[in-house]
């Protein structure tokens, strides 16, 4: 993906859940996955920056058996605006699991839609009180 804007126009950031079987709800649930040094900072980007690029490399100390598997989307955060607001612009979803002989196998890639962005909206707002959370407009790019 690439964004003809320059400076602060070209600032976006990564919102990425991820549900597994060995988060704290045992898979039932997504929980927030921030970027391990800022795990205890008060913003809903794993990644935010000029142009950011997104990466992950989950991994276990043991190859138990495990679904794993993430919802991540590119968002904007307008600078103009007097709330710190998060606005969604494309998401897909992605994982792996593995089996009880400890074989991995990658799930296949999904674009995810508004359905899956709204329904996140009421652990987003409670994990992230500071912040607003839009729904999703497709076709409201900055």
């Amino acid at each position: 993906m690439d964004y003809p804007g320059k400076g602060y126009r070209a600032l976006f950031g990564w919102v990425q859940l991820v549900r597994s079987t060995d988060n704290s709800s045992a898979g039932a649930a997504f929980d927030m996955d921030p970027f391990y040094l800022f795990e205890d900072a008060p913003s809903p980007y794993a990644f935010f920056g000029i142009n950011p690029t997104l990466f992950d490399a989950p991994s276990r100390a043991e190859r138990d058996p495990l679904t794993w598997t993430a919802h991540s989307y590119l968002a904007w955060t307008p600078m103009d605006d007097t709330e710190r607001r998060v606005l969604p612009l494309a998401g897909f979803s992605w994982g792996f699991n593995i089996d009880s002989a400890g074989r991995i196998t990658l799930q296949q890639v999904q674009a995810l839609t508004a359905v899956d962005w709204d329904a996140h909206l009421p652990y987003l707002g409670t994990s992230h009180p500071g912040w607003v959370f839009d729904k999703w407009q497709p076709g409201s790019e900055p």
